[in-house]
């Protein structure tokens, strides 16, 4: 697509070599950045005229742990966290995805924050569900899980099940944490059909 190739173009000459990945696929161009360049990335890519992406419409983690795992040879051989970002440029009617992989044993990148005032909920998801920490925000805490959930839900190796599970405690008027009581199970049975099941005998 012409405009996809006009963007690169436009996105590589402004980042240089700081873009060290570029893919268009589905009519959609993705970026990759070093992490620690994520702000002054973002910054120039709002306000250089050529580019102007002014809305961040989206922000998310990725877990890839187990990406890959269906096909072994194209198993995933990288870092295991990653932030995308996902931007609009209202002036020029373009999107761009932004994407920065992250150490895996301390998940970390700099808060887009100032950049997007927006980036405040979004940053709190993925902090709440993959365990991401946004240096520099200013009100890092979990958003959609309680205030004392264990672990991080969107993680590819948390439990179903969880690691605790709660209840309201009358004697003790309070909210209680106790170990899950539920055994793991399969939810959907395997059911195995004959060749011929379905078909009328004629």
């Amino acid at each position: 697509m012409a405009f996809l190739t006009e963007l690169s173009r436009a996105v590589e000459s402004l980042l240089g070599d700081t873009v060290l990945d570029s893919v268009q696929s589905r009519g959609e161009l993705t970026i990759v950045v070093d992490a620690g360049l994520i702000v002054d990335v973002c910054t120039t890519l709002r306000d250089n005229t050529d580019t102007c992406f002014e809305q961040l419409i989206d922000l998310c983690g990725v877990d890839y742990s187990t990406y890959g795992e269906q096909d072994p040879p194209r198993a995933w051989q990288g870092a295991r966290y990653a932030v995308v970002y996902h931007l609009l440029s209202v002036k020029h009617n373009h999107r761009l995805r932004v994407k920065t992989f992250l150490n895996d044993d301390m998940p970390m990148v700099a808060s887009v924050i100032d950049v997007w005032p927006c980036a405040d909920w979004f940053e709190r998801e993925a902090f709440d569900l993959f365990g991401i920490v946004f240096e520099g925000h200013p009100d890092l805490r979990r958003l959609l899980t309680d205030y004392g959930f264990i672990g991080h839900p969107f993680r590819k190796d948390f439990p179903l099940s969880g690691y605790v599970e709660m209840r309201y405690d009358v004697e003790k008027g309070r909210v209680v944490y106790e170990p899950v009581s539920i055994e793991p199970r399969t939810l959907v049975p395997r059911v195995i059909r004959e060749d011929s099941f379905g078909h009328r005998d004629s």
